[in-house]
């Protein structure tokens, strides 16, 4: 539990971790992992990526976070015809007051969902950008912050299906995690049918675990506190360095993506119940931190070169240090 100032110790935001994960669990048929990363980019106050095809459950684990830290959920269904101010908001002409009024659109939430972000056009998808990087929107010349905690969880659909468009570079570098929840295992889709036979009763849905926003808040301070050794920053540039002399890479990891593995690898050590982070917790999630950030070249793009597999291998080559 929080003390009694609202922060929490490495090991009672470890507890709340472990406790928001069983809780995700108890509705959505996902492995821990997956869930861990997702929750270790929300706490590093960052953004998830999820692809997968449509029917893995992406929306439903959106939503289930949602509840388990008791935040406000916003959902927006991006389509072809969806518009940058279908997002930000407008302002309205009021008839009754002579006056112009500002109606917020769904970006004002703490969860949103950005669901399918790639079925809309690059310059819809471009007006996220400043909402993610700024947590705030720009609507007519008028900066508007946005609530706190703020985080996006976008889903998209694999590039190579019908009606699809590729995320900008610039757009894809702000996802501090892009990850995938596969299908689920024979365990797994026998649960999904068992729960789907129920029909009668009610569908699994998470219980709230955090109190208010105040206290996610607390628990995203947390990661602040973590310890990182001289020689661990190095091991993080260095791996990060290493991508972009990498042959079969066009574009490596920037230095906001060197920042973004840094911060999910104390959430990291939060997660673990540390103070302290280490090697094993960069290994841990450097696939999911960095790959999407890499832009391969045309000739590893024709050879069938996996970006986790450029990862790995510079993984494989920077000397590890040894945490004192």
């Amino acid at each position: 539990m929080s003390t009694s100032t609202g922060e929490f110790t490495i090991q009672e935001a470890s507890e709340r971790c472990d406790q928001i994960i069983e809780e995700i669990q108890s509705a959505v048929i996902a492995d821990r992992d997956f869930l861990e990363e997702v929750l270790l980019a929300i706490l590093a106050e960052g953004h998830v990526l999820l692809e997968d095809v449509p029917g893995t459950g992406k929306t439903l684990t959106a939503m289930s976070f949602s509840n388990a830290f008791g935040l406000d959920f916003s959902r927006i269904q991006f389509t072809p015809d969806l518009l940058p101010n279908d997002v930000s908001g407008t302002n309205i002409y009021n008839e009754r007051d002579n006056q112009f009024e500002f109606q917020p659109g769904p970006i004002f939430g703490n969860v949103v969902l950005a669901d399918e972000i790639n079925r809309a056009p690059p310059k819809t998808q471009a007006a996220l950008l400043e909402a993610m990087q700024e947590k705030q929107v720009t609507i007519e010349g008028e900066t508007r912050q946005l609530p706190e905690p703020f985080f996006v969880i976008a889903t998209q659909n694999p590039v190579e299906q019908e009606g699809t468009f590729p995320l900008p570079e610039a757009q894809v570098d702000r996802f501090f995690v892009k990850t995938s929840l596969g299908y689920p295992d024979d365990e797994g889709e026998l649960e999904i049918l068992r729960r789907r036979a129920g029909r009668t009763q009610s569908t699994p849905e998470s219980g709230r675990v955090m109190d208010s926003p105040e206290e996610v808040q607390a628990l995203q301070d947390v990661v602040e506190t973590v310890q990182t050794d001289e020689d661990l920053l190095v091991y993080l540039k260095e791996i990060c360095r290493m991508t972009r002399e990498d042959h079969r890479v066009r574009t490596g990891v920037s230095p906001r993506g060197t920042q973004r593995l840094f911060e999910c690898t104390r959430a990291r050590a939060v997660i673990e119940g540390r103070d302290y982070a280490t090697p094993d917790d960069v290994k841990k999630i450097a696939k999911p931190v960095l790959s999407h950030r890499l832009v391969l070249t045309p000739e590893a793009e024709v050879n069938d070169v996996e970006k986790d597999e450029v990862v790995q291998d510079v993984l494989d080559e920077v000397p590890v240090p040894t945490v004192r």
